[in-house]
């Protein structure tokens, strides 16, 4: 469940603000189709910051529904209040995910011990499978490997998405949890070869919402030894990843989603769709990938 590629899938709306969940088919089924080996939603790129606690759950029941047991359904359910994650994983649970993804608290930091017991008391509270999330840059806290030495000795604890984008940080994460059974996965596109070498089992991967077929070749090249080929097509990813800067996340992501396709709408409000100017420079670079 927590190896090879599964995209960061973003969260449809339309021009109303409101979900759109007529198009959650055929974006799961594209993405399905590319090969991927699983689907995270509710995410930072899914915008779960912004969704209501009713409105994460509607999409996750459209999402699990669609992908009818095809690939694995991660969903995103942290927060900062203990309850609140526990109320919205045991909702999310029911109406069929396979397993949760838990940011840490973002605006409160919570000490060591603190974090411990938050994550604890969620993986108890779930028969699902927990992968810990960590982001450091929108949180304002990173996870301690201490924390995760402790956490990957809890049962229902299987796994980190970093998003640190520090190489080492994944590093020490790999060795943190050495003697578990504990899948370290890669959240930042541009260190997917890297961290797989190092010994990540895979990626959450926001690129893979515009080019399925090529993060699924970094990561196929690389589990067949073809390391050559596997570093030219994470070379492929630069251009597309660093486009990001062009607008406040999700904002440009949406927007090549969109030209290539899918018609995923804009971000959810204060955040604003991108400039025309912006819009085509993304032009440019989705031609560039057909």
């Amino acid at each position: 469940m927590f190896s090879g590629v599964i995209p960061a899938m973003v969260t449809p709306l339309n021009h109303k603000q409101q979900v759109n969940e007529a198009v959650i088919p055929a974006l799961v089924d594209n993405l399905i189709a590319a090969g991927v080996d699983g689907l995270f939603i509710l995410g930072t790129n899914g915008e779960f910051h912004l969704l209501s606690q009713d409105e994460k759950v509607n999409v996750t029941k459209k999402v699990v529904s669609e992908v009818n047991q095809r690939v694995p359904v991660i969903v995103g359910v942290g927060g900062n209040s203990t309850k609140e994650v526990i109320e919205l994983s045991k909702e999310v649970e029911s109406v069929g995910a396979d397993a949760l993804s838990v940011i840490t608290p973002f605006f409160v930091i919570p000490d060591q011990d603190e974090m411990i017991d938050h994550y604890r008391s969620i993986a108890q509270n779930t028969n699902l499978p927990v992968m810990l999330y960590n982001i450091p840059s929108k949180t304002g806290v990173n996870l301690d490997k201490k924390v995760v030495t402790e956490l990957a000795k809890v049962k229902n604890i299987v796994g980190i998405k970093d998003s640190s984008g520090d190489l080492e940080n994944i590093k020490g994460y790999i060795e943190a949890s050495k003697n578990e059974e504990f899948h370290v996965i890669c959240g930042t596109d541009s260190l997917i070869l890297d961290a797989l070498e190092a010994g990540a089992t895979g990626a959450v991967a926001a690129t893979a919402n515009v080019v399925p077929k090529i993060v699924n070749a970094i990561y196929e090249n690389w589990k067949n030894g073809k390391i050559n080929e596997a570093s030219e097509q994470q070379n492929r990813l630069s251009e597309l990843r660093e486009s990001f800067q062009y607008g406040t996340l999700p904002s440009v992501l949406k927007k090549l989603v969109e030209l290539s396709g899918a018609p995923v709408g804009p971000p959810r409000l204060p955040v604003k769709e991108v400039s025309s100017e912006v819009e085509n420079k993304l032009k440019k670079i989705v031609a560039s990938y057909k």
